[in-house]
């Protein structure tokens, strides 16, 4: 392997381990499983609403703590949700700019797929808007060539610099992944839960 893509392999991995560290799991306690991002140093984790739709909810952190969740919003039409654990100090992920993709940059998607922790999927932006497939659904999405399955349901999306810029959410095609847009989860957020949103939060 030339230096050149040794360089670029290694740049990749990093950026992989970093958003690892704002990824957790989400356990409903009737043996499903998704993931969530954690968006506050003080136990905010962003998710899909689908993610938290029944059952008695557990948050399991990246350092193996498992952790009762409390859902503090839901809303299925964007399919996001918020919760809280009690915990503090926790890696956030930096947040990104979903309106400055354009196609073909790069993205990388991780969650758990089929219960294999912190699995990543990375593919080109194929657009961001509303996506044709689709049309009784209006609203927009960031739309990636690459595979989303079964557990990457509200894992991070994130941009070459590691940028959150997006939450999983599902698929169109075999290669065609969508993630509800940064924007759109601030918007959520702080329609949600005010203040509680926007406190200023350690990037690492």
């Amino acid at each position: 392997m030339s230096s050149l893509l040794q360089q670029l392999n290694n740049e990749m991995s990093g950026i992989v381990e970093k958003a690892r560290r704002s990824l957790v799991r989400i356990g409903n306690g009737r043996g499903g499983a998704g993931a969530g991002t954690i968006w506050h140093t003080d136990g905010l984790i962003v998710t899909n609403a689908h993610v938290v739709q029944r059952g008695s909810l557990e948050v399991i952190l990246p350092d193996g703590r498992k952790l009762p969740a409390k859902v503090l919003a839901h809303d299925p039409d964007r399919d996001l949700a918020a919760l809280s654990i009690n915990a503090y100090g926790l890696p956030t992920v930096e947040l990104g700019n979903s309106r400055g993709l354009q196609p073909g940059h790069l993205v990388f998607a991780l969650g758990h797929p089929w219960g294999v922790a912190g699995a990543v999927s990375a593919g080109p932006v194929i657009n961001v808007g509303l996506p044709p497939e689709i049309p009784r659904i209006a609203r927009e999405f960031v739309q990636a060539g690459l595979q989303l399955r079964p557990g990457h349901s509200g894992g991070p999306m994130v941009d070459v610099q590691g940028r959150l810029v997006g939450i999983n959410t599902m698929i169109t095609g075999p290669e065609v992944g969508l993630a509800v847009p940064v924007h759109v989860v601030k918007d959520f957020l702080q329609h949600h839960l005010g203040s509680k949103s926007t406190k200023t939060v350690t990037y690492i």
